[in-house]
């Protein structure tokens, strides 16, 4: 760009005009009326250099399509731009404790059915011996229950109350008989044999446990219920060599105790408790029914006794 050189005493401006398109020179003031000259283009960020008339700084010219603080479109109305912000909700634990109790109880469920499977598979000896509590003679005392011997008269047991060993040729009746008072032990001992399940209890017990334990016993055969007195617990169950004691009628193991043993205890399977010489006679001294044909050896072998009854 040629610029000429200023005439004497002028303090003229050159009159020539920069090239079409030629950016101001830097520090070039704008021309007159603040306009800035043809062609040219505003300073960077946008603004023209220097100020127009009266002050005011002329307003920068947008492109088409440009949005303030950034080059392109895309947003339009030019509102900024803006960041979205993730709301972090806590996690829904109604389905997961859902969840969670269903896979419990189909745990609980399997795990009750494969417990079954195992148990159906198990002998009623093994059945018996899983009970909390229960005395297996049959395993402790095995030769105590071998003699299976009839006799008349007082026999004295070893276990209180007896369950097994010899005994009277008389049984006692154990058609689900619930007997108010004591009966006598060798009469007992002879329906164990049969296969029955002979429940005893101190005569102490309140009538309301009483009550429920005879609920087991009646109308079911192989079942006998008594009075025992001077019994070490409020509650002993007898079958032919197996024995539990508890302290209380509601305990589940008394159901457990019947439904294992009963009849399966028999040694002499099939025998009946409700036909035959048995008796019903209460009280400490066995039935002697039919004494006349006892063994030699039997006490008072010669004379029945007076509270043979059939």
């Amino acid at each position: 760009m040629s610029i000429s050189t200023p005439q004497a005493g002028g303090n003229r401006r050159s009159s020539a005009k920069p090239a079409a398109g030629a950016k101001p020179t830097a520090g070039a003031k704008p021309t007159a009326g603040g306009k800035p000259a043809a062609g040219a283009k505003p300073a960077a960020g946008g603004k023209t250099a220097g100020k127009a008339a009266g002050g005011r700084t002329t307003p920068p010219t947008l492109a088409k399509g440009t949005r303030p603080g950034g080059a392109g479109g895309g947003n339009k109305g030019g509102r900024p731009p803006f960041t979205p912000v993730k709301v972090s909700q806590g996690r829904n634990w109604g389905p997961i404790a859902l969840f969670t109790v269903v896979g419990l109880v189909a745990a609980s469920i399997i795990g009750f059915g494969v417990y079954e499977v195992y148990k159906n598979g198990l002998s009623w000896q093994q059945k018996a011996d899983a009970i909390s509590g229960i005395v297996d003679y049959r395993k402790t005392e095995p030769d105590l229950l071998k003699p299976a011997q009839h006799a008349y008269g007082k026999i004295s047991y070893p276990q209180s109350p007896p369950v097994g060993g010899k005994h009277n040729p008389n049984w006692q009746r154990c058609q689900g008989d619930v007997y108010p008072d004591q009966i006598p032990n060798e009469n007992a001992v002879h329906a164990l044999e049969h296969g029955a399940v002979w429940i005893t209890y101190n005569p102490s017990l309140p009538k309301d446990q009483v009550d429920k334990l005879a609920a087991k016993v009646k109308g079911n055969d192989y079942m006998l219920m008594s009075q025992y007195p001077g019994l070490d617990k409020p509650i002993s169950l007898q079958a032919w060599g197996y024995q539990l004691k508890v302290d209380n009628a509601n305990d589940s193991r008394i159901d457990e105790f019947i439904k294992d043993l009963r009849e399966n205890a028999s040694q002499e399977p099939g025998t009946p408790c409700s036909s035959g010489n048995y008796t019903t006679k209460t009280g400490p001294d066995p039935v002697n029914l039919g004494q006349s044909a006892a063994p030699s050896t039997a006490p008072s072998a010669a004379a029945p006794t007076p509270s043979a009854s059939s």
